[in-house]
């Protein structure tokens, strides 16, 4: 079912007949969220470089410039919303040039309510489906380097228990959340918890990665731009604060933001409206904000990297989320959820976790979190086999147990739950740098393999050589 009415909506009316005005006036006003009037171009112009509207309805036969004219001048400009043309002069010909000038729908005079309402919505729609399939396609490059989150948390250790009760009672709420932890904790699917359960579940989940961009083009793609406001930007575009109207918007590592883009992204907070680089046209926006960030913001502070004023508007209400190593009891479960999810993907055969295996595992301290374990219940499934040996250089579990036993002449009944050296830190080192001769030292590989970021990798083995 189509909606009726929107909210977050603006829409603009320009026609020389004040009764004219008055009536699509009092027709819109209870549907959309602001409704403006102007009696010739030049004056809707004027209304339009200071504000941005998702429809106009325009007559032709204005005093000036004809509504014609304008419409091209407005596509020109980059104009993408909807018009609908109204007229009670026509004929082929005119609704011909209409439609190749831009018009969205064409409606003569007189006509009745219904007439125009109809056509405002088929509008409004076709721009809902726009932004939809924007927002579609954006998620579906997005999937070609990154995995997607998958509900639900899962853990019943006490800080994930913990973990779901503060998001539970914060996602009812419209306050900024700022969710910190080290890379493959789960933030993403944090933010994705936060937004299925919050009254905004029904709008747009929005997914802005801040970092490996200029401060021009992140400007851009958050706030969008103004034809010309840049070299190469030759056409408008609406930023992600327009798609995530009425949702969420994900801020992932907002640490990364150039201090430009984070003075711009404070005006937006304070003022609740946007406007586009290069461009005077403001516009309302009801989005809630949630960042991410893998380094603690209150040093970034300190150390002038990160705006003090933007960090208090986004720590309204902070979340870390725990480690791996700070609650393996729930890795046989993490590893169950991720063998039942990738094994169908795969056409593989699922595993199972044996006690020996789960002990076995608790002993390694997964530096790359639960992105790392998905990663090693992968390559298992792909192999067959629980993959130990992309873990440890050292014995396979069991194999300390039965040289023991052969030792002794009889059999073990203790799970070997000892690799060859148990230093979590030295097994950790070894795991990486076993993983980085793997692929002949391209760390790029190596931080994808072990489900970490580049930087992190880069850190671990520059603090190597330094020791």
């Amino acid at each position: 079912m189509h909606d009726t009415h929107w909210p977050h909506g603006a829409a603009l009316i320009v026609d020389d007949e004040p009764g004219m005005r008055n009536f699509l006036e009092k027709a819109l006003a209870p549907r959309f969220g602001q409704v403006h009037a102007a009696g010739s171009a030049e004056d809707g112009q004027t209304l339009v470089s200071a504000h941005r509207y998702d429809l106009v309805i325009l007559d032709i036969t204005l005093p000036g410039k004809s509504g014609l004219v304008w419409l091209r001048e407005l596509r020109e400009q980059g104009y993408g919303g909807e018009v609908v043309l109204i007229t009670a002069f026509a004929d082929l010909d005119v609704a011909i040039e209409a439609l190749r000038a831009g018009a969205s729908d064409f409606i003569l005079k007189p006509f009745r309510l219904a007439q125009i309402l109809n056509a405002v919505q088929q509008g409004m729609e076709r721009s809902r489906l726009t932004r939809e399939n924007y927002l579609l396609r954006r998620s579906l490059q997005s999937l070609q380097s990154q995995q997607p989150a998958e509900l639900p948390l899962v853990g019943h250790s006490l800080v994930m228990r913990r973990l779901g009760d503060a998001l539970a009672r914060v996602a009812q709420v419209n306050s900024p959340v700022l969710l910190l932890g080290e890379s493959g904790t789960g933030k993403e699917l944090a933010a994705q918890t936060l937004h299925e359960r919050s009254a905004r579940a029904a709008g747009p989940l929005v997914h802005m990665h801040c970092s490996g961009l200029s401060p021009e083009l992140l400007e851009s793609e958050l706030f969008g731009h103004a034809p010309g406001a840049f070299p190469g930007a030759a056409q408008a575009r609406d930023g992600l604060f327009h798609y995530a109207q009425g949702g969420t918007l994900f801020l992932d590592e907002v640490a990364e933001l150039p201090l430009s883009v984070q003075a711009s992204l404070l005006r937006v907070l304070e003022e609740r409206q946007v406007r586009p680089m290069g461009s005077q046209q403001k516009s309302p926006v009801d989005v809630r904000i949630v960042a991410a960030s893998t380094r603690d913001l209150s040093q970034e502070v300190a150390a002038g990297r990160f705006r003090k004023d933007l960090y208090y508007r986004l720590q309204v209400v902070e979340i870390a989320l725990p480690p791996l190593r700070e609650h393996k009891h729930d890795l046989g479960l993490l590893f169950e959820h991720f063998v039942q999810l990738l094994a169908p993907q795969l056409g593989a055969a699922p595993l199972r976790l044996s006690e020996e295996d789960l002990a076995y595992l608790r002993q390694y301290d997964w530096p790359g979190n639960v992105r790392e374990l998905r990663n090693f219940v992968e390559r298992s499934l792909i192999l067959g086999k629980l993959n130990v040996t992309a873990l440890y250089q050292g014995p396979e579990p069991g194999a300390s147990a039965a040289r023991a036993a052969s030792q002794h002449g009889g059999s073990s009944t203790t799970p070997a739950t000892t690799p060859t050296t148990t230093d979590l830190h030295t097994l950790e080192k070894q795991h990486i740098l076993s993983v980085l001769a793997s692929v002949d030292g391209d760390k790029g590989r190596a931080a994808a393999l072990l489900g970490i970021s580049r930087r992190t990798l880069e850190r671990r083995v520059a603090e190597w050589a330094a020791a």
